[in-house]
């Protein structure tokens, strides 16, 4: 019997051997060598520079591959046409540009708006004007960040009225408070600077990251290019982590050229380049963006300064420094004016999120202040929602 049980036992476990061989084999097959092991730590490789346009007569050949060199002679990287770089490969988040109507600034101001009404209403509900009357525009002027400063002027000369007898009631205290803030604002040169027969003229963005530096320039560039003049975005925020991709998915949407730099390069030597390309290429108008953040605030500036001093020795003419400040931020962004303005001769400011803030007194303090003009107003999230500061409207929104 045990003679008989003997092979059935040999093919069992020969079985067996040919099992776990296999099993063994296919463990082996499916563990990672050393050498296809991913780095845990690697980063991926740079997005390489873009020089081109949608418009191939501008950009040249769709497939011609070409290279730039950056402000110190040295070649960065081969350039890969712009009508091949698609804003997936960019890595860029994709913007809801919005409607093409213009948006009403009655409408996107009811935040601040609504802190003149509530005065306005408490005003209008007392017999005469006393002094909870000058309590309420007092309060209600500081809270709309008009600053102290230009509450006492606003309000001196109207104390002074009611106590000649020239103002009696709240609705003449009122239009009388409407007709100074206007007068405040009424002076000043809000046009943004584009000489048709000096090529390249050269706008620089400045401010600090998050205040919405890179979508503005995005909208202002697409209603340049509306308007028939040709662009090319410099995207010279070089530290801030997919800035430039932002950045070329905005240049794509608005049919605008492109210029960017290796990751950590010198903003200036962007800002140079682009200019050079626009210059050689006869473009109405360089926008370029720079950086918002660097170590410390000394750094930043002195980057700033050198921006500056680099696009004016390139060709054409830096007639326009724009400084992006949101709204939101209130005080903060006056501070932030001061800063930039010491450093960079800032032109004009371009104040975002007015839709979105209570703070909508800030324009009254930069202006002034500061004596910086606000030229722009950002007034919701589309390509057309970016538009010409008119400071009749702008006030007759708050007292209406």
């Amino acid at each position: 019997m045990l003679a008989s049980s003997t092979p059935n036992i040999l093919i069992i476990v020969a079985a067996l051997i040919v099992v776990a061989s296999a099993f063994g084999v296919s463990i082996r097959r499916r563990k990672p060598s050393a050498e296809s092991k991913p780095e845990a730590t690697s980063m991926p490789a740079p997005t390489p520079s873009t020089l081109a346009s949608s418009n191939v007569s501008e950009a040249g050949p769709a497939s011609a591959a070409f290279e730039e060199t950056t402000g110190d002679g040295s070649v960065d990287e081969t350039l890969k046409p712009q009508a091949e770089v698609s804003a997936t490969e960019a890595g860029a988040e994709v913007v809801d540009v919005g409607a093409d109507e213009v948006p009403d600034v009655r409408e996107r101001t009811a935040k601040t708006r609504g802190v003149f009404a509530s005065a306005f209403a408490k005003m209008r509900g007392r017999s005469g004007i006393t002094q909870d009357t000058w309590d309420d525009l007092e309060e209600t002027l500081l809270k709309a960040d008009i600053g102290i400063g230009l509450t006492t002027r606003l309000l001196e000369p109207l104390r002074a009225s009611v106590k000649s007898g020239d103002i009696r009631t709240a609705d003449e205290l009122i239009d009388s408070l409407r007709s100074g803030m206007t007068a405040q604002l009424a002076t000043t040169d809000r046009s943004l600077h584009l000489d048709a027969a000096e090529k390249p003229n050269v706008w620089l963005f400045v401010g600090v990251n998050g205040v919405g530096k890179t979508t503005t320039i995005g909208k202002i560039a697409t209603a340049e290019v509306a308007k028939g003049a040709t662009v090319l975005m410099a995207a010279g925020d070089t530290f801030r982590a997919a800035a430039a991709e932002q950045l070329q998915v905005w240049s794509e949407r608005a049919g605008a050229s492109f210029v960017r730099g290796a990751e950590g390069g010198d903003p200036a030597s962007v800002i140079f380049d682009g200019i050079q390309s626009a210059a050689s290429k006869n473009i109405t108008l360089v926008l370029g963006d720079t950086a918002g953040r660097l170590q410390n605030k000394s750094n930043l500036m002195e980057e700033l300064k050198k921006v500056r001093r680099v696009a004016d020795k390139a060709p054409g003419t830096v007639n326009e420094v724009l400084l992006v400040i949101d709204a939101t931020t209130g005080q903060n962004g006056l501070s932030q004016a001061r800063e930039f303005a010491s450093a960079t001769d800032v032109t004009g400011v371009v104040l975002t999120k007015l839709d979105g803030s209570a703070k909508g007194g800030i324009v009254f303090a930069i202006e002034t202040d500061l004596g910086i003009p606000v030229k722009l107003v950002g007034l919701g999230e589309g390509a057309h929602d970016l538009v010409a500061f008119n400071p009749s409207d702008y006030v007759s929104a708050l007292f209406e």
